[in-house]
């Protein structure tokens, strides 16, 4: 069961055909394929890893979705799950700029298993403070600057799987017309909803 291939192992497969088409159309929406880096059926411990952290964040979801009255107030264990901080690891950014650490993706993965279970440490004993966000001047094309936050490497991945937990927590209580800042929705799905319903 560990090494089966993932949900999100497949290929995308478009639901619906473009507006005003009729069935069968010769320009049908486009599928998308695997993501950039991702091997199917590859047998990894990173793989494996998604495995676990998905199915954990399924029964956070179930737990939401069956009782909305109950509170879930045990949720840092899956914060702080090393399997977490390392799905949340490979979700960074790998090229993005360093915080106020200098620390690099390519660098913090050196000796990946022992920062994360450090961190992992840092957060179930309480002990883990953010790092300051390093201020970054960008020009604009205007000749003005504009002011940019550079978290350090481990804040993103903190940050990541805290916002991953709170998805499934509150991904239940969504309605389905409501577009803004979920996963898997965008305000072009918005606009192609708004046109169907017109």
């Amino acid at each position: 069961m560990m090494n089966e291939q993932g949900k999100s192992d497949n290929l995308i497969v478009p639901e619906k055909l473009p507006n005003k088409a009729p069935q069968g159309a010769a320009e049908a929406m486009e599928g998308s394929g695997l993501a950039k880096g991702s091997l199917l059926g590859q047998n990894t411990r990173q793989t494996q890893s998604r495995a676990s952290v998905q199915s954990a964040l399924e029964r956070v979801r179930q737990a939401a979705k069956g009782d909305r009255r109950q509170r879930l107030t045990a949720l840092m264990h899956h914060v702080y799950a090393p399997e977490m901080l390392e799905f949340c690891y490979y979700s960074v950014n790998r090229g993005a700029a360093a915080g106020v650490d200098g620390e690099t993706w390519r660098h913090y993965g050196e000796s990946l298993a022992e920062n994360l279970q450090g961190l992992s440490e840092r957060l179930k004993r309480g002990a883990y403070r953010a790092k300051p966000v390093k201020r970054v001047q960008i020009p604009k094309p205007d000749g003005r600057l504009r002011p940019i936050g550079l978290p350090a490497l481990e804040d993103k991945i903190v940050q990541r799987a805290v916002a991953e937990v709170l998805n499934a927590v509150y991904e239940q209580e969504f309605l389905g017309f409501s577009y803004g800042f979920r996963p898997g929705r965008n305000p072009h799905r918005a606009l192609d909803a708004l046109y169907v319903a017109i």
